[in-house]
């Protein structure tokens, strides 16, 4: 299997357009959403893109993705937001939202809300699709030199040991490593033209698409 991973859209129509191409070119089995759909919404429009991309998508919303966002999830696609699943022979869970930010952002929640949240997903090996990205792990913002993560879901990486984390939330995070037996990939922002791969077969391999010309 192999999936087109995007995050951080905000709301451009034109990811729509050139994931399709790619899913079409590069003969992909789905498509993985982490976070960020709208900018603030309009809520309708997350069902709108969501219905635009032709293979099966999986997706969480992001903080910057009204609450209401999460019904167009579940309507238009299969939501992972606090949820795990089977695709294939391996395990799939997610969470979306952020830990809180100096933005005030509508779906932001306290380190203890989301290891609540997201700690019942959680399973060894497994796929982890999460809009906020791990504390160390695809988080630095360079213009203030910080690591922007969350550490909820770092103790809970470290606890569970995921196969693969992806993760978006911090647009100048994209990036791909691994530590410990644990692969990390940030795409980069969809809005920007960026995004990544996953492919499934046997173990599993990630890795950056170059930036995607704009017509």
């Amino acid at each position: 299997m192999k999936f087109l991973v995007l995050t951080d859209v905000h709301g451009r129509e034109k990811v729509a357009v050139w994931s399709n191409q790619l899913i079409e070119s590069l003969r992909l089995d789905g498509v993985i959403v982490l976070g960020d759909i709208t900018h603030f919404g309009p809520v309708p429009w997350a069902g709108e893109f969501l219905s635009m991309l032709q293979a099966p998508v999986y997706a969480v919303p992001g903080n910057c993705d009204p609450l209401g966002v999460i019904g167009q999830i579940e309507e238009h696609a299969t939501c992972l937001h606090g949820r795990s699943l089977s695709i294939g022979d391996r395990r799939f869970g997610g969470f979306g939202g952020s830990s809180p930010t100096v933005f005030n952002t509508p779906f932001e929640m306290s380190e203890e809300e989301i290891e609540r949240g997201l700690r019942p997903v959680m399973e060894r090996g497994m796929v982890l699709v999460v809009h906020c990205p791990p504390l160390g792990h695809n988080d630095l913002v360079p213009a203030i030199n910080r690591h922007a993560g969350s550490q909820a879901i770092r103790r809970l990486v470290d606890e569970f040991r995921p196969r693969v984390v992806l993760s978006g939330h911090i647009h100048e995070a994209r990036g791909v490593h691994e530590q410990e037996g644990t692969m990390f990939m940030n795409p980069g922002p969809a809005k920007d033209s960026y995004a990544g791969i996953l492919e499934i077969d046997g173990d599993i391999k990630v890795r950056l698409l170059d930036r995607v010309p704009e017509d």
